[in-house]
C-alpha cells in the first residue's frame, strides 16, 4: 500500500535543525556556546568582551573554540542604534528599520545562493522569560531563533537553526556573531538613555542597502 503524500506540516517538523546553548561566566566574563542537551558536548565557540575604555575596538569578540581563531566580532555605540559586526573579515552592517522596536535588517553572503549577497531581517518579541530574535530570509521564511532568558544568570540563550541551511557551519558563524550582537545591542538600548536620543534622530529603513565587505 502507497503511503500517503507528506502535509507541509509534516515535512517542516522534518526539516533539519539544531540548537546551541549560551553559557555566561560571571567569573571569566565570557560566554561558552555549545550544544544544547548534550553534556558531553565541547564549546563550539568562545566569546570575549573586551573592556578598553576610550579605545576604538569591538565590543564583543566571537572566537572558536577548537583553534582560538577569530570567528567575527560585533562593535555597538553609545548614540546611534545600528550596530557593526565582522565576520572572517568581512564588514555587516546591523540597519535598525525601526526607531523603538528590535527590528533589524543586514546582508548576508552565507544564505545567498548566487554569490550576490541577500537581505535577511530579525525581528523580536518578548514574554514573562524569554526575548525571542528571530531571523527572517529575503522570503521571510525563519532561519534562526536567539531566545534569550530573560531572568537567567548563567544559560542566557539558546540558539536554534532551521530550514535546508541549518547544518551549514558558515551560516552557523553568522547567526551567532550577527544574533549576539543584536542581543547586546538592545541591551545597551534598554539601559542606555543616550541610546534613546539615537532612536529618536535615526532615520531606520531610509538606507537597506546596509554593508558588507568584498
Amino acid at each position: 500500500m502507497d503511503n500517503p503524500p507528506e502535509t507541509p506540516q509534516q515535512q517542516q517538523s522534518i526539516s533539519p535543525s539544531r540548537t546551541l546553548q549560551a553559557d555566561f561566566s560571571w567569573k571569566k566574563w565570557k560566554v561558552r556556546i555549545s550544544a544544547k542537551d548534550d553534556p558531553e558536548s565541547k564549546p563550539v565557540y568562545i566569546i570575549n568582551f573586551p573592556i578598553k575604555p576610550f579605545q576604538d575596538t569591538p565590543s564583543l569578540v566571537v572566537k572558536s573554540a577548537a583553534d582560538d581563531s577569530t570567528v567575527g566580532t560585533g562593535t555597538l555605540h553609545p548614540i546611534p542604534i545600528d550596530a557593526a559586526c565582522e565576520l572572517h573579515g568581512q564588514a555587516i552592517e546591523l540597519k535598525a528599520q525601526k526607531r523603538f522596536k528590535a527590528q533589524y535588517m543586514h546582508l548576508s553572503h552565507s544564505f545567498s545562493d548566487t554569490g550576490a549577497p541577500v537581505p535577511m531581517y530579525w525581528t523580536s518579541n518578548s514574554g514573562f522569560t524569554t526575548w525571542d530574535f528571530v531571523c527572517l530570509d529575503q522570503n521571510q521564511l525563519p532561519v534562526a531563533k536567539f531566545s534569550a532568558a530573560i531572568w537567567a544568570v548563567r544559560k542566557i540563550a539558546n540558539i536554534e537553526f532551521l530550514g535546508e541551511k541549518a547544518m551549514n557551519d558558515a551560516v552557523r558563524d553568522e547567526i551567532v556573531v550577527t544574533g549576539i550582537t543584536l542581543y547586546c545591542c538592545m541591551l545597551l538600548r534598554c539601559n542606555n538613555v543616550l541610546s534613546l536620543v539615537g532612536a529618536i534622530f535615526s532615520r531606520p529603513g531610509h538606507d537597506n542597502k546596509g554593508k558588507l565587505g568584498e
